[in-house]
């Protein structure tokens, strides 16, 4: 399933924090997998502006970035992710067209619930040091 105009495009995810250690996980309406909030930025868009309108639109918070956690390309649909640990400035939980669920899951249940493609999104978030760089095939790690 490569673009076919050759081009790639660039998402944003936030993986948010609770005073627990616990990450917000959605899921996702269309398909009912579990991810951390984002999605594609458009065009025009500034990358922590479109992360902030990105993980509004879909959990109905207000974050803030801390730091860039990792770099993920799906080499089978050429986007490239930048994923960004973030906390809540603000907002309160709804869900919407997007997202049907949410759930603060412990490091421990991310395995279990996310695809590993982007269970280890969450999990390097979690890390400190260097951002991570991964390629992945959608659902599994290359």
């Amino acid at each position: 399933m490569i673009r076919a105009d050759g081009r790639h495009s660039v998402s944003v995810a936030g993986v948010i924090l609770d005073d627990h250690g616990r990450v917000l996980l959605t899921q996702r309406a269309d398909n009912g997998q579990w991810q951390a909030p984002g999605g594609v930025l458009e065009i025009a868009e500034g990358i922590t502006d479109g992360l902030r309108r990105e993980v509004r639109e879909e959990t109905g918070l207000s974050v803030e970035p801390i730091t860039l956690t990792g770099v993920y390309k799906n080499m089978t649909r050429g986007i490239i992710a930048l994923v960004f640990r973030c906390k809540v400035t603000g907002g309160s939980l709804m869900v919407n067209d997007e997202v049907q669920a949410f759930h603060w899951a412990t490091p421990d249940e991310v395995p279990r619930m996310v695809t590993e493609a982007f269970a280890v999104r969450v999990l390097d978030a979690l890390q400190e040091g260097a951002p991570a760089i991964r390629e992945h095939d959608g659902t599994h790690l290359l």
